[in-house]
């Protein structure tokens, strides 16, 4: 249909991205910033609009739970505006103070006659009404009948992850992961050592009005308060700090390359982990950060030169097939592996929705496939770090221990020396499980491995 021209409040610009990305047309986070710059909505209006559309995204399956019980006909025979229009409501309704309920259905009916075809007011006016009327009355499925219901609806997380988590962390850990992973995630970024200190860093940061403190556990780590965005602002341009969070950061210690070594960093776009390691080297040796993607490669330059960075090299290759004259020559090597992604589910609201159980096997076979073509390269002596973004075992540990025993060449060393205090559990072992809510950093999965001399 063809959307009536007129001013656009924040309400209207959060259903157009949430139209959008229920059409299959973007990623929320790319609809959201285009949709933003293209009605240049900023400040309070920017912020409403961010909360609206990830907290809807967010608890989709929730809020469609509820919808089913209110409507006769599908959801899904909904057009894709009423029936946002009506989860947008929902949400409100069921988890925003900000806007009083009566308010936020008198919105959402006005919303249908913008937007939707006739009728489609008294529609929306009436489910919403009704949802409101018996809100008290809305019940989850009982935890000790079904813990697997339950949580995946009360805390809106798939059933298929969730009946996971319950068999690997039990009930209550379950609980408390799917509860962090619905509260945004704070902006770390990592120091530019070859620039500036941690501590001048923050000070900096302090006078330019953006609140800052050092992380937990990565020694060059800041968490950032209060900003909406970095283009344009001074420090990030000079090249001071670069956005990555904590649990990344410290897949770059687990490494430690020493300078004036030869590295390989397989999947190395956008540059995060291999400007890292340079920054670990002090900017000597080599860093050969390998992409399939040739637009991938040029953000591993364009990284660079905002860091100033020097010693990395860009290349277009596959890391199952990587030039065979390096065979046996790397001195250390890094694979952060594709991977499910559940590890940064509450960095991305839409994804968890967007992950299929089914592709599993697919990632597993890359994952081996990679590994394998990394190895090849190490010296005697070399050492390689695998990590993933995921809190699936298969991907983790299980792919670590399946590599190790094909490959008796290589084995699992003690990560301790090279981790800060805290992260000891399993680390002896060679292997470091992160989450979320245990360590306030992305769920990640660190393994250092050892070629044999």
């Amino acid at each position: 249909m063809t959307v009536r021209p007129g001013k656009y409040g924040a309400r209207d610009i959060a259903l157009i991205v949430l139209k959008q990305v229920d059409a299959g047309e973007a990623y929320a986070n790319l609809a959201l910033d285009r949709v933003l710059e293209k009605y240049r909505t900023a400040g309070q209006d920017r912020a409403f609009v961010t909360e609206l559309v990830y907290g809807t995204l967010r608890s989709l399956n929730t809020l469609d739970w509820v919808l089913r019980q209110h409507i006769r006909q599908p959801l899904e025979r909904q057009t894709p505006w009423i029936r946002n229009i009506l989860r947008l409501g929902v949400y409100q309704i069921m988890y925003m103070d900000r806007v009083p309920n009566p308010a936020a259905v008198n919105e959402a009916a006005n919303q249908a006659r913008r937007f939707g075809h006739p009728g489609a007011v008294k529609f929306v006016n009436g489910v919403l009404r009704n949802v409101l009327r018996r809100l008290g009355e809305i019940g989850f499925p009982p935890l000790e009948e079904d813990p697997v219901g339950h949580i995946s609806l009360k805390y809106s997380h798939p059933a298929w992850l969730v009946e996971r988590w319950i068999g690997e962390l039990g009930v209550e850990e379950t609980i408390d992961l799917c509860r962090v992973n619905n509260v945004p995630p704070p902006l770390t970024v990592r120091t530019n050592t070859l620039k500036i200190t941690r501590d001048d860093l923050i000070e900096l940061l302090s006078r330019e009005g953006l609140p800052a403190e050092k992380t937990r556990y990565a020694p060059e780590g800041v968490v950032l308060g209060g900003t909406g965005g970095l283009r344009g602002f001074l420090p990030f341009d000079r090249g001071l700090f670069q956005v990555q969070d904590e649990s990344s950061m410290l897949a770059g210690h687990a490494l430690s390359p020493s300078p004036g070594s030869l590295v390989i960093d397989a999947a190395g776009a956008p540059g995060g982990k291999a400007t890292h390691l340079a920054q670990i080297m002090g900017d000597r040796g080599t860093i050969l950060a390998f992409d399939v993607h040739p637009h991938k490669i040029k953000l591993i330059k364009e990284n660079c030169a905002r860091l100033g960075i020097s010693c990395i090299r860009p290349v277009l290759a596959d890391a199952r097939q990587l030039p065979e004259d390096l065979n046996g020559r790397a001195d250390f090597a890094l694979l952060d592996a594709p991977c499910s992604g559940t590890g940064v589910i509450r960095r991305r609201p839409d994804s968890r929705w967007r992950k299929d159980p089914g592709r599993l096997p697919e990632i597993l076979e890359l994952q081996r496939e990679m590994l394998e073509g990394l190895s090849r390269c190490l010296r005697p002596g070399g050492v390689l770090v695998y990590s993933t973004c995921s809190v699936l075992h298969e991907e983790n540990r299980d792919q670590v221990e399946n590599f190790l025993r094909l490959n008796p060449d290589f084995r699992a060393e003690d990560l301790d020396p090279y981790l800060p205090p805290g992260l000891d559990e399993g680390a002896e072992e060679g292997f470091i499980q992160l989450y979320p809510h245990r360590h306030g950093t992305d769920g990640f999965f660190i393994a250092r491995l050892r070629r044999r001399d």
